[in-house]
C-alpha cells in the first residue's frame, strides 16, 4: 500500500506536503538556480511581475527586493498547501497578491504585467503553447519572459546521483524533465508570439547543507522523493543507501551536487 493511499493524499497533494515540511532546506538548493533566471528580466522599481509556481514564496521575496514596495508581485500558485507558507512569508508585503489557480488559464488583464517569471514551474502544463500563449497576452509590448527548468535527465547529478545511490536507473515521472530539449522549448516561446528567445544551459553545484539535510530533502523532492514519498517501503530501504552516497561525496557542513538547467528568456 502506498502512503497515498494509507493519507487518502494524491501525488501531487503528497508532493505539495513534502515541499511545505522541508522549504527552507529546499529554497537554499534552489535559489541560487531561480536568482540566475531571474537576473535575465532586468527588472526596474515598480514593476508588475507574475511568479508562475511561486510555491513556498521564497521567489516572491526576492522579486519584492527588486520592484520595490510601488511593484506589484502576483504569486500564482496551483497548491493550496504552498500558498499558506508563501502567505505567512509575505503577508507583511503590500505589493504581493497570491493567487490559487492553474497558471495556464490565469486571469489577469491583457498586457497588464512586466514580466513573467518561474523556477521550475513550467514543465507539467497540460499544453504548453496554450499556457506561454497566455503568458504572452498577459505581458505589455516588449515585457520579457524569464524561467529556468531541467535539462535531461542524464545531465543531472542532483537527480541522477540520489537515484542510483539507492539502486533505481531512472525516474518514475519524466515530467520534470519535459522542457530538457532546448529545440522543443523555443518552438514553444515562438508559437505562443515571443521573440528574442535566448536559451543557455547552466550547471551549478548546490546544496541544502551536510549530509543530513541533503538526505532529508532528496527523499522528499526530485525523481527519488516522489518514489519514496509515495511508497514507504522504498523510502525505508533507500535511505541509508542515500547517505552512504552522499558521505562519499565528503561528510563537512555543506554537500553538493550539480544541478544542469536552461536558463531560458523572450520578449513579448
Amino acid at each position: 500500500m502506498t502512503e497515498a493511499s494509507i493519507e487518502g493524499l494524491s501525488p501531487r497533494r503528497l508532493h505539495a506536503k513534502a515541499w511545505a515540511g522541508e522549504y527552507e532546506l529546499i529554497d537554499r538548493q534552489l535559489s541560487p538556480l531561480g536568482l540566475r533566471a531571474m537576473n535575465e528580466l532586468h527588472l526596474a522599481r515598480a514593476n508588475t511581475v507574475i511568479d508562475v509556481g511561486c510555491g513556498t514564496g521564497q521567489t516572491i521575496l526576492q522579486l519584492a527586493d527588486r520592484v520595490g514596495e510601488k511593484g506589484l508581485i502576483y504569486g500564482v500558485d496551483i497548491s493550496e498547501q504552498l500558498l499558506t507558507v508563501a502567505n505567512q512569508r509575505t503577508s507583511h508585503l503590500k505589493c504581493v497578491q497570491l493567487i490559487n489557480a492553474d497558471a495556464q488559464a490565469l486571469e489577469l488583464p491583457s498586457h497588464s504585467a512586466d514580466a513573467i517569471f518561474s523556477r521550475f514551474g513550467v514543465m507539467a502544463f497540460d499544453d504548453p503553447i496554450v499556457a506561454f500563449s497566455n503568458f504572452h497576452r498577459l505581458l505589455k509590448p516588449d515585457g520579457r519572459i524569464a524561467f529556468c527548468c531541467w535539462r535531461a535527465f542524464c545531465d543531472n547529478e542532483l537527480d541522477r546521483f540520489p537515484l542510483l545511490a539507492a539502486g533505481f536507473r531512472s525516474p518514475s515521472d519524466e515530467t520534470p524533465f519535459s522542457f530538457s530539449d532546448a529545440e522543443y522549448v523555443g518552438n514553444v516561446l515562438a508559437s505562443a508570439g515571443f521573440r528574442d528567445i535566448e536559451i543557455a544551459a547552466y550547471d551549478e553545484a548546490v546544496t541544502s547543507g551536510d549530509v543530513e539535510a541533503m538526505t532529508r530533502v532528496l527523499l522528499s523532492v526530485g525523481p527519488l522523493g516522489k518514489i519514496a514519498r509515495e511508497n514507504p517501503a522504498v523510502k525505508l530501504a533507500a535511505e541509508p543507501k542515500l547517505r552512504e552516497g552522499l558521505i562519499s561525496l565528503g561528510n563537512g557542513p555543506s554537500v553538493a551536487l550539480v544541478a544542469s538547467v536552461w536558463i531560458v528568456s523572450a520578449v513579448a
